[in-house]
């Protein structure tokens, strides 16, 4: 929302008498202020939002109502991953750090009338990285992450999906974060699908109001296995467009060779022929692959050397059940 619609927005509110509609303008001034690194004068208007001219508290602490009624729908999670963890083509490596760099120096682009990035799509198959690296995205930005749960915020009756989605960005707008929608085409859907019914189509308009208007202080990311669902509208509102296909050979020996080098001693067997004997993965079966051993190697209490750990690994990985044709597509 733009700085004067939220003063007209509080003023409003102050003359009306009306406390929420007052703390909800406060909230966004001050969550655009520490956007902008503006800091004291956020803190100061924390305080005031808080506190009365006696000292006693007026108003809930910031955010405060507002986390209430959307914790259902928002999961705030502890990153696990970093960037140098994950290994992205040189194309799409570049376009994360431009958008890293742009919101860590939003304030030198506001000077010049410029906002950063804060919009990303995710498309490619399950399990090749798209949320690790919107946690890396966050870790990187040392802000919130925030992932949607969608079976809190989909409700069954009419107009009740729209709602809960105006009071989930209605919160996200009040801080710095990052929030991860997995599977947007749940509500991203195009509205021109025969199958469809009104309501997701009021839900994905209500959506694209909602990005529209969300501030370039938080980040939104979303990530979809089915782009082919996603309205072509919802396609033009996200300013980066990333694709994450499915690892090469090539892409999961340098993930591998990460890996192995947190371990003591040595692996015993090239990365090359590691990959080889995993066959056709993606980064999440890696990764799972490499938990295994770390597990592996916690129980033995360190004693059993990498080497016939990972030995024992393979063996296990190549004898494991498998759905039929990635079966005979092993064989082949």
């Amino acid at each position: 929302m733009a700085r004067s619609d939220l003063l007209i927005s509080l003023v409003k509110a102050s003359v009306g008498g009306d406390k929420t509609a007052v703390r909800s303008a406060v909230e966004n001034i001050i969550a655009e202020e520490k956007g902008k690194q503006h800091n004291v004068l956020a803190e100061r208007l924390t305080r005031a939002l808080q506190t009365n001219g006696n000292g006693s508290r007026t108003f809930p602490p910031s955010g405060y109502e507002n986390k209430n009624r959307v914790r259902e729908a928002l999961a705030e999670v502890t990153p696990k991953h970093r960037l140098d963890d994950i290994v992205l083509n040189e194309q799409t490596r570049q376009n994360i750090d431009q958008l890293i760099e742009e919101q860590q120096r939003a304030s030198l682009l506001r000077a010049h009338g410029l906002d950063p990035r804060h919009r990303v799509m995710l498309v490619g198959p399950p399990g090749n990285g798209k949320t690790s690296l919107a946690e890396a995205i966050a870790e990187s930005l040392a802000v919130p992450f925030f992932i949607i749960r969608y079976e809190a915020l989909i409700g069954s009756y009419l107009g009740e999906t729209a709602q809960r989605l105006k009071r989930v960005f209605d919160f996200i707008r009040t801080t710095p974060c990052v929030v991860f929608f997995d599977e947007f085409d749940a509500v991203g859907k195009e509205r021109g699908d025969l199958h469809e019914t009104g309501e997701i189509k009021r839900v994905v308009s209500s959506l694209l109001m909602h990005v529209d208007e969300l501030p370039s202080y938080a980040v939104i990311i979303a990530a979809s296995n089915h782009a082919e669902l996603l309205d072509r509208a919802v396609w033009r509102r996200f300013q980066l467009r990333l694709n994450l296909p499915a690892p090469t050979a090539k892409e999961l020996q340098i993930y591998l060779e990460k890996q192995f080098k947190k371990f003591d001693g040595s692996p015993g067997i090239s990365s090359a022929n590691v990959v080889k004997r995993l066959g056709s993965v993606s980064y999440a079966e890696a990764e799972e692959f490499i938990l295994d051993i770390r597990r592996r190697e916690v129980l033995s209490m360190h004693e059993k050397p990498l080497k016939s750990i990972l030995s024992e690994q393979l063996q296990a990985w190549e004898d494991r059940a498998q759905p039929k044709n990635q079966s005979s597509k092993a064989a082949e």
